[in-house]
């Protein structure tokens, strides 16, 4: 099965880019990029794109909005510096980071 973190890139400046490249990075770095989770084999694969329609949601911050599918969580005001406490809390444990969650 395949996971897809969206990360937007039009909402702010050059941080979506940089939030996406992080992923990429700390996913590899977790030896997360692939995970058997329940027996199945996941992948995990990182996109930007345009717009998720979060904004609102994300309060303006300084960070980007990502969403994870196909669980459909979705994250704002996320940093490059959030990216591997995201990625130990969503990927490693299974667990929703709280403080990036949004509602």
């Amino acid at each position: 099965m395949d996971r897809r973190l969206f990360v937007c890139v039009k909402q702010k400046s050059g941080v979506g880019e940089d939030v996406a490249k992080a992923l990429k990075k700390e996913l590899r770095a977790q030896g997360l990029k692939s995970q058997d989770i329940d027996g199945s084999k996941w992948r995990n694969h990182v996109q930007t794109c345009n717009c998720l329609d979060l904004c609102k949601k994300c309060k303006k911050g300084p960070g980007a909005a990502l969403i994870v599918y196909p669980e459909g969580i979705e994250y704002g005001n996320v940093r490059p510096g959030d990216v591997a406490e995201l990625v130990t809390e969503h990927f490693g444990r299974g667990r929703v980071l709280k403080r990036l969650h949004l509602d």
